[in-house]
């Protein structure tokens, strides 16, 4: 019933399904008149022929012949009577079964359909919505974000200017609204002044117009905006509590900070003072030795809290021999990190070939990685097929990535490593195992635009995978959550959680949280004191939090056994 009351506002609200009411009016309004008009025209011509018949009955031949039936009960015997009754054939054809399912269809039926659209699809949430989040682009992105916003109990909102596109996502379950991206109103309509934040990822000149058009609307409410061009970053930071952030340029360097020859793990958390960063154990002499042979945290004082190979991650085991594929996720100090970049950089045994790694695709993640590299004293070669775009670079290679000849002239039989950078998925899977087959010693770091092609680019020969969505997704999560990120492609997270009373005073060692839950400790927060890495053997305070490492999962387990 509320569905119909919608679709009947629907017309009367509508200015184009009011005119469309009203040509199918006009329309009926002629045929009426036809129809009135052959009745009369026959009475006459029956009086004519000396022959006398009702109203109905006038009424009922009309019908019968317009609409081609034609019992043929009532006939004229006249030339001008059968003359006459062609014409009312004829025209009947044309009004009756040529006009009228067309014009019905086109000025009732269509706009009953997109009344039905309009009335399935909401244009405004209730203004008791407080604490969501608003998407203004549906793309692999939004549709990452989506999920981490389930995770954490955020809702959300889709603002879709195009009503086909609405519907589909509505019946796909997804929160849509249904309003133009550049109109305040619309925003008025989705409570923007309330929602927790605005996130828009198309091109700069659209992301632009949606910041300055909530921030019309509302002065407080944060909107992150993806930026392409620096110019843009520039217009978008003149307005307060705008967050822009170059996510092709962040791809890229991430990318190219896991090459081999670069000192400093990469960092992809910072709380305080507690770092957790990644650090690739291809050619250190960490490779073929176990986690106890190394003394990591008795040499450097550093935690390994899990250990990524190939897109997963494991819990640290002590007796595990590292291969040159895993890669270990560290917690410590800055001090700590930057002291086993420099300790595990001279370890390094392999020579400086020429070019030290090899990109290609040299669109923005690619020249991201490629002066990341530069800037770290690291020769880099990249490949790219467009022109225009090779032309505005240095040390390019023109050509196709997928031809041997190119490969071998850009030096992929000297590089360390291979970064493939390319927008297209496909293309990424194809030259992963296409380099894997070249050279079997090669690292290969790879890029994935969506996160589901992360497990077929390790099958292809991928040492290490960037996922576009995960980088990009994680970013936006910590405006959220500051101190709950996202780790990889996995759900594994940082969490805070208040000393257990039965733990308070005692050593670490002997809850044994990690047995128990899979969680490690990263450190104990005190105020604004955090301390990394806390001595095991040491008692725990009797106030203050632990900073835990892990799971959704593993932290229900962590409080339902500790809390």
């Amino acid at each position: 019933m509320k569905q119909l009351v919608s679709q009947v506002l629907f017309f009367v609200r509508n200015q184009k399904a009011q005119k469309s009411g009203n040509l199918l009016a006009r329309f009926l309004v002629i045929l009426f008149v036809t129809i009135i008009t052959y009745s009369i025209v026959f009475h006459l011509l029956m009086v004519y022929e000396d022959r006398d018949f009702s109203w109905v009955t006038g009424l009922y031949w009309t019908l019968t012949v317009m609409s081609t039936l034609g019992f043929g009960d009532i006939t004229f015997t006249s030339d001008v009577g059968l003359i006459f009754t062609l014409l009312v054939l004829l025209s009947g054809v044309i009004l009756l079964l040529i006009l009228l399912p067309f014009t019905f269809i086109q000025f009732f039926y269509t706009p009953w359909l997109e009344a039905q659209k309009q009335a399935r699809t909401p244009h405004s949430l209730p203004q008791t919505i407080r604490g969501h989040v608003i998407l203004t682009n549906f793309d692999s992105l939004t549709r990452n974000l989506v999920k981490k916003l389930k995770q954490y109990n955020y809702t959300y909102v889709f603002i879709i200017g195009d009503q086909q596109l609405a519907l589909e996502l509505y019946d796909a379950n997804y929160k849509v609204v249904v309003g133009k991206i550049d109109n305040p109103e619309t925003y008025r309509k989705v409570q923007v002044q309330q929602a927790a934040l605005v996130v828009t990822t198309a091109d700069d000149l659209i992301n632009t117009n949606v910041a300055f058009t909530v921030r019309s609307v509302s002065n407080t409410t944060p909107i992150v905006c993806s930026v392409d061009t620096v110019h843009s970053l520039d217009i978008l930071n003149f307005s307060k509590n705008i967050h822009a952030f170059q996510f092709m340029k962040r791809l890229g360097i991430s990318l190219a900070a896991r090459t081999i020859g670069i000192a400093e793990p990469n960092i992809i958390h910072r709380y305080n003072e507690l770092l957790i960063a990644e650090f690739p154990v291809h050619d250190t002499i960490l490779a073929g030795k176990s986690l106890a042979q190394a003394h990591l945290r008795k040499k450097l004082g550093i935690s390994v809290i899990a250990f990524h190979k190939r897109g997963e991650l494991f819990p640290p085991d002590a007796d595990e021999i590292l291969s040159p594929s895993t890669i270990l996720i560290l917690s410590g100090t800055e001090k700590e990190m930057k002291l086993i970049g420099r300790q595990l950089a001279e370890s390094c045994t392999y020579p400086p070939p020429n070019p030290a790694v090899l990109i290609l695709g040299g669109g923005r993640v690619g020249q991201a990685a490629a002066d990341f590299l530069t800037q770290n004293s690291i020769t880099c070669k990249v490949i790219e097929k467009r022109e225009r775009i090779a032309n505005q670079q240095k040390n390019v290679t023109i050509g196709d990535a997928a031809s041997i000849e190119i490969l071998k002239d850009a030096g992929i039989e000297q590089a360390q490593s291979v970064i493939i950078t390319t927008h297209n998925d496909a293309m990424n899977i194809y030259l992963t195992f296409y380099c894997r087959q070249l050279r079997p010693d090669i690292q290969i770091i790879s890029r994935a635009s969506e996160e589901f092609t992360a497990p077929k680019l390790y099958l292809a020969g991928a040492d290490q995978v960037g996922s576009f969505d995960v980088r990009a997704t994680a970013s936006i999560m910590d405006l959220l959550l500051p101190f709950e990120e996202s780790i990889f492609s996995t759900d594994r997270t940082i969490f805070f959680v208040p000393i257990p009373a039965d733990l308070k005073g005692k050593p670490l060692i002997e809850s044994k949280i990690n047995k128990k839950t899979g969680c490690v400790i990263l450190a104990i927060k005190d105020g604004e004191h955090c301390q990394p890495n806390p001595d095991p053997t040491g008692p725990l305070p009797q106030t203050g939090e632990l900073v835990v490492y892990g799971s959704l999962e593993m932290e229900k387990v962590f409080r339902k056994e500790y809390m």
